[in-house]
């Protein structure tokens, strides 16, 4: 599992971490009942606060993509179809929310963005 931190960004440590490995886990790469590093080797081999991924293990377990068992350590959850349909629901309706506004700011009609939106679809 690999994990890049950027001292780049303003996107704190803790979450650019959630952010990968919900991305591992999105993908495929990490599937149910994998086991993920140790709180402490991951902040070992980042070379961060045991801390910082602690939060990030924290709203990963929160959010329902890991659980973790005492004695066992901390595994990819058990995740059915419609909980991976949710989660590209929620995030289409991110970028179309920030698509949106970007129109109203710019005054662009709701039939241009349609328009625009349909050249977009039929173009793949």
């Amino acid at each position: 599992m690999d994990i890049v931190i950027s001292n780049n960004t303003s996107k704190p440590i803790y979450d650019q971490i959630t952010t990968q490995i919900k991305e591992l886990i999105t993908s495929g790469e990490l599937e149910t009942g994998d086991i993920l590093p140790s709180i402490r080797s991951l902040a070992k081999s980042l070379h961060i606060s045991v801390m910082t991924v602690q939060k990030s293990y924290d709203d990963l377990q929160r959010q329902g993509y890991i659980e973790t068992t005492t004695g066992r350590g901390t595994f990819v959850a058990n995740m059915n179809d419609s909980f991976f349909l949710e989660i590209q629901q929620k995030e289409f309706e991110h970028y179309l929310e920030i698509i949106s506004n970007l129109a109203h700011k710019q005054n662009i009609s709701f039939d241009e963005l349609l328009k625009l939106l349909k050249i977009f679809y039929e173009k793949e």
